[in-house]
């Protein structure tokens, strides 16, 4: 039998270029390093799965057939904890070129023809000592833009969303990973 639970809270966004097609997804402890942090997020963060039908049928309603014809997917999150490399890992046309001696980073932003056409690991885990940790994970880019919000009496958060693309040759675009217990991984 099954276990089902109750989710609450947030969790851990980790971020790290894609290379290849159709290659091989890190491993979850390959992904979950400070290193690979895209920073610390608020107000949670969200996977939405969008599929499109196309439906053929006769003129009185008698006969139809439905067929799936598109789907998308996307990964919303707000991040609290960022630097200019956070911004050239949500927008394809960032440049950074850092001064040590200065101690200045500087991040260009714009122009169509410095578009680097990365893609990016987006991987999330929800941590959950009582009923096991769940891990969505994503191949994809930020295609929504940021806005970077000064406000006197809030926190900056860029509020990212990651269109999803085919992560391998069967066109998987979300992987859910939950922790299971132990009679149900058994079989018993």
């Amino acid at each position: 039998m099954n276990k089902e639970s109750i989710v609450l809270g947030s969790g851990d966004l980790y971020c790290t270029e894609f290379t290849g097609t159709n290659a091989a997804l890190p491993s979850n402890e390959a992904l979950e390093t400070e290193e690979n942090r895209l920073g610390h997020i608020k107000g949670g963060a969200e996977i939405e799965y969008a599929p499109s039908f196309y439906e053929a049928k006769d003129d009185m309603g008698k006969v139809s057939k439905v067929i799936l014809t598109e789907e998308e997917a996307t990964f919303k999150s707000g991040i609290m904890t960022w630097c200019g490399e956070t911004l050239k890992k949500l927008c394809q046309t960032a440049r950074v070129t850092e001064d040590a001696q200065k101690k200045i980073r500087t991040v260009k932003i714009g122009g169509v023809g410095n578009a680097d056409g990365k893609r990016y690991v987006i991987h999330f885990v929800h941590k959950d000592n009582v009923d096991g940790d769940i891990r969505v994970t994503i191949v994809g880019n930020n295609q929504a833009g940021f806005t970077i919000a000064f406000a006197k009496d809030s926190e900056t958060v860029i509020d990212a969303e990651f269109k999803a693309q085919p992560m391998d040759k069967e066109g998987t675009l979300i992987t859910y990973q939950e922790e299971m217990d132990v009679t149900a991984a058994s079989g018993e």
